[in-house]
């Protein structure tokens, strides 16, 4: 059965679908009042303006400062192996201001930092989160599939409470990523806000699922939020290449994309109340920029990997940038 979160996001597709199919001015005009009866029934304002710049522009804390901070991706997953305790050292050393972390479960329920549902890619393990306890990921070797594994050799998959510990005590800014269980992660991570109340002034939770920033907001409002896009990404890959093969699928793909797209600018961010907007950095320019300050959002850019790509979200754009390494030109993780 479909919950709320899962409602807000397909009924805001389906909304847009119908009003680019519609030529009807009643009908429009019956669709766009339905629509704005249910924002003012269900929508979550946005934090105060002030907290969500001192989550953003941790050094300065103050509206409009202007200053621009680099945040690692996976922890900086090619300077040291990501979503290790060993990442979020090597960031703090080479001068990030913030980490972005994946959060997962373990079998047994215990949240953790990992990318991907399987251990197959990072580790010397193999087999699905979802049949693995937290003693069996211990055993594991998160640097045994990294460039630089001799160097990190035995470093483990970290619980998110062990992440949270290290990162505040090195004061790093963190960009929690959740990939999906919505109401385990709204849940696990008020909890982890409770615990650690400085989190409301040095974190912003953010998913590419609606649903999950929803259920996060429902769990506890006054936690900073982003919603994470990436346009075209229901039909095509990271790489620009179709998803799928059959013609008539990659069109009905490309248009769901189409409606979702529109449902992120025009609907959902407003829906869950959200601080920032993180999108990959092909689709930034200065209006983009622009649009969303407009509407007291901030853009944050992913994943900017080159010494070039940096100067230019650093000095033109002036927006915050999500990185690979903060040490060398690399190819990005999708």
């Amino acid at each position: 059965m479909l919950q709320l979160g899962d409602e807000v996001t397909l009924y805001s597709v389906v909304f847009v679908l119908v009003l680019l199919g519609t030529r009807s001015p009643l009908w429009t005009t019956v669709l766009t009042t339905s629509l704005y009866l249910f924002l003012a029934m269900f929508r979550f304002p946005q934090v105060p303006a002030s907290r969500a710049q001192q989550v953003l522009h941790p050094a300065e804390g103050a509206v409009g400062s202007g200053r621009v901070f680099a945040v690692a991706h996976r922890g900086g997953g090619h300077d040291a192996p990501e979503n290790t305790i060993a990442a979020i050292r090597e960031a703090r050393k080479n001068g990030a201001a913030g980490v972005e972390l994946d959060l997962e479960f373990s079998a047994d329920g215990v949240p953790i930092l990992m990318h991907d549902e399987t251990v197959d890619r990072t580790t010397n393990g193999s087999g699905p989160l979802s049949q693995m306890t937290l003693s069996d990921l211990r055993k594991l070797d998160a640097a045994a599939k990294h460039p630089l594994r001799e160097k990190f050799a035995g470093e483990k998959i970290p619980t998110l409470e062990e992440a949270v510990e290290e990162c505040i005590k090195l004061q790093l800014t963190i960009y929690f990523d959740v990939k999906g269980h919505p109401d385990e992660a709204a849940a696990a991570l008020k909890e982890l806000y409770k615990k650690h109340p400085v989190l409301y002034n040095s974190s912003i939770v953010c998913s590419f699922e609606p649903k999950v920033i929803y259920r996060m907001r429902q769990s506890d409002p006054e936690v900073v939020t982003a919603l994470t896009h990436r346009p075209w990404s229901l039909s095509r890959l990271g790489d620009g290449s179709p998803r799928v093969s059959s013609l008539w699928k990659y069109r009905w793909m490309t248009l769901m994309d189409i409606g979702l797209d529109l449902a992120h600018h025009h609907v959902l961010w407003k829906l869950c109340g959200v601080s920032a907007f993180l999108i990959q950095k092909n689709f930034v320019s200065p209006d983009y920029v622009q649009y969303w300050a407009q509407r007291g959002v901030e853009v944050v850019a992913w994943t900017v990997n080159t010494e070039v790509e940096k100067e230019y979200y650093h000095k033109l754009l002036q927006v915050n940038y999500i990185t690979d390494s903060l040490v060398e030109d690399c190819e990005p993780h999708y």
